[in-house]
C-alpha cells in the first residue's frame, strides 16, 4: 500500500519501489508511530474530527497492531507497504475499515516521520544515560580496589611522571561525565514535539499542538513547521555525542591494548572478552578492546554521512532524508555495544602490582622532583631542570636509576643537594606532593572517589 496514489496513472517501476521502500529498517519505529499515531486520534477527537467512540476504535486497533507488531517482527518485514507508516495504516484499515482511513486527517509523514524519530532517539538516550552512568561505576569501582597501585603516566608514549591506576580511571570518569552532560542536552533540544505541522506549514485543523506535545512526554511542541519538519538537528547533535564517546571509549581501549602487552603487562583481562589464534596457542588476543576502537570509525563515517546528506538541502523535507535512519540506527546499536563491553571489560579486570610499579621506577620519572628540590633551595626552575636533565644523562651512563646515584654524585653536579634527596624523589613522594585540585595525591584521588561515589550512589 502507498500513501499517494491518487495523482498517479502508472504503477512504479519495480526496482524503484525496492530503491524507494525503506520499510526494512524504519519497521524498529513501529512503536513509536502507534504511540503518535494515538496521540493524534486523541487530538482528533478533541477538535470533534473523530467522535470518542471512533478514538477508542482507533486506539484499541492500534494497540493490538502493536502488541501484534511485538511478537512478530517478521510479518512486517514480509509486507510490500513502502515504510512503516503506510504499514502501520495499512494494518488499521484491515481491522476497522473505513474508519481508519480517518486517522491522517491533518497530518502528514513529514511531521509523523521525525515525531517517530524523535520518539525513538529520546527512548534510545534514556538507555545510552544509564549505561554511561554503569560504566563510570566500575571505573569508581576499579579505583577504590586499585587505590595502592603505582603506574608510570605517559606523554608521547614515554614514561612521564608516575600516577596510580584509581588516577587513571578516574580520567576517563570525567571524559564519562561529559558524555552525559552532551547527552542530556542533546535532550532538552530534541525534546520538542514538530507533531501538527503538516507538510510544511501547520495543519488547518483546530489542533492544540501544545497539549498534544504534553501528551507524548514532549517538553513544548516546535515554533515552525517549516523548520520542524526537515530538522534533523537532533540527529546530528545525536551522532556528534556517539561519535565524542566512542573516541573516549577508543582511547579507553587504546590505553588497555598497550596496559595488556607483553611490553607493559599492567593488566590481565578475562578470558571472557579475549580470544585465541588459530596457529599459536600462547595468545590471549584484547578482541574485544580492538573492535571498539575499530567500531569508533564507524560511527565517524555515520555523522560524516548524515552531515553530507544535510549540508545543502532546501527547506522543507526531501526524501533525502530517508537516509538518516540507517546511519543513525546502526550507530547507537554500535555506541550503545560498545558501552556494554567495556563495562564488562572492567568487570574482571586485574591489574598487577609489581609490574606496574617496577616499570614507574623506569623512565626517570622522577627527575621533575630533583628540579622541584632544587627551586625549594633557592635555584631558578630553568637552571635547576638543567642539573636535573644532567644527572638523569649520568643515570644512564651509570646504568642505574636516579634513587641510586651515590651522594657525591649527587653534589657533583649541585651542592645544595643534600641526603634528605632520596626521601623526596620515591614514587611516594612524587605522588603526594601533587595535593592541588585534581592532581595525583592518594588523599586527592580518595576524596574524588568518595565524591563520584556520592554522586552515582555507590555504596
Amino acid at each position: 500500500m502507498t500513501l499517494w496514489g491518487g495523482r498517479f496513472i502508472n504503477e512504479s517501476d519495480e526496482l524503484f519501489k525496492k530503491f524507494n521502500k525503506s520499510l526494512s529498517f524504519d519497521y524498529v519505529l513501529a512503536k513509536e508511530d502507534i504511540t503518535a499515531s494515538i496521540a493524534w486520534s486523541k487530538a482528533l477527537m478533541k477538535s470533534k474530527i473523530l467522535s470518542k467512540e471512533e478514538q477508542i476504535c482507533i486506539e484499541s486497533a492500534l494497540l493490538v497492531l502493536l502488541d501484534e507488531a511485538k511478537k512478530n517482527t517478521q510479518n512486517i518485514l514480509k509486507s510490500d507497504c513502502e515504510d512503516i507508516h503506510s504499514w502501520v495504516e495499512a494494518n488499521l484499515i484491515n481491522k476497522i475499515g473505513k474508519l481508519g482511513k480517518k486517522l491522517h486527517t491533518g497530518r502528514s509523514r513529514n511531521d509523523q516521520i521525525t515525531t517517530d524519530l524523535k520518539l525513538w532517539c529520546r527512548k534510545k538516550i534514556y538507555i545510552l544515560l544509564d549505561n554511561i552512568i554503569e560504566l563510570q561505576k566500575y571505573f569508581i569501582l576499579n579505583a577504590e580496589s586499585n587505590h595502592n597501585i603505582i603506574m608510570p603516566g605517559y606523554t608521547h608514549l614515554q614514561r612521564a611522571q608516575p600516577i596510580t591506576f584509581s588516577y587513571w580511571c578516574l580520567a576517563y570518569v570525567e571524559m564519562l561525565r561529559r558524555d552525559f552532560s552532551r547527552l542530556k542536552d542533546v535532550l532538552k533540544r530534541l525534546n520538542k514535539s514538530p507533531l501538527g505541522s503538516g507538510a510544511l506549514s501547520g495543519t488547518a485543523w483546530k489542533i492544540n499542538r501544545q497539549e498534544l506535545a504534553l501528551s507524548m512526554g514532549f517538553d513544548s511542541a516546535t515554533n515552525n513547521a517549516l523548520d520542524a519538519v526537515s530538522d534533523r538537528d537532533y540527529v546530528v547533535e545525536l551522532l556528534s555525542s556517539a561519535s565524542i564517546s566512542m573516541m573516549h571509549l577508543s582511547r579507553f581501549s587504546e590505553d588497555l591494548i598497550f596496559f595488556n602487552s607483553g611490553e607493559a603487562n599492567f593488566i590481565e583481562l578475562s578470558d571472557s572478552i579475549t580470544s585465541g589464534s588459530s596457529l599459536m596457542p600462547q595468545k590471549k588476543n584484547p578482541d574485544a578492546l580492538e573492535l571498539i576502537r575499530a567500531k569508533c570509525g564507524r560511527v565517524y563515517g555515520s555523522l560524516t554521512a548524515i552531515l553530507t546528506v544535510l549540508k545543502s538541502l532546501p527547506l522543507s523535507y526531501n526524501k533525502d532524508m530517508q537516509e538518516d535512519k540507517e546511519y543513525l540506527f546502526d550507530a547507537i546499536k554500535t555506541w550503545n555495544d560498545s558501552l556494554s563491553i567495556a563495562i564488562l571489560v572492567l568487570k574482571n579486570i586485574k591489574v598487577k602490582y609489581k609490574s606496574c610499579r617496577k616499570s614507574a621506577e623506569k623512565g626517570y620519572s622522577n627527575a621533575t622532583e630533583i628540579a622541584d628540590y632544587l627551586v625549594k633551595k633557592g635555584v631558578t626552575f630553568r637552571e635547576a631542570h638543567n642539573i636535573s636533565g644532567q644527572l638523569v644523562l649520568q643515570a644512564i651512563t651509570e646504568k642505574k636509576s636516579l634513587n641510586d646515584l651515590e651522594l657525591s654524585t649527587f653534589k657533583k653536579y649541585s651542592n645544595l643537594i643534600e641526603d634528605d634527596i632520596y626521601k623526596n624523589i620515591t614514587l611516594e613522594a612524587c605522588l603526594e606532593k601533587r595535593l592541588s585540585q585534581g592532581g595525583v595525591a592518594p588523599c586527592q584521588v580518595y576524596k574524588e572517589i568518595l565524591k563520584a561515589k556520592r554522586r552515582l550512589n555507590i555504596f
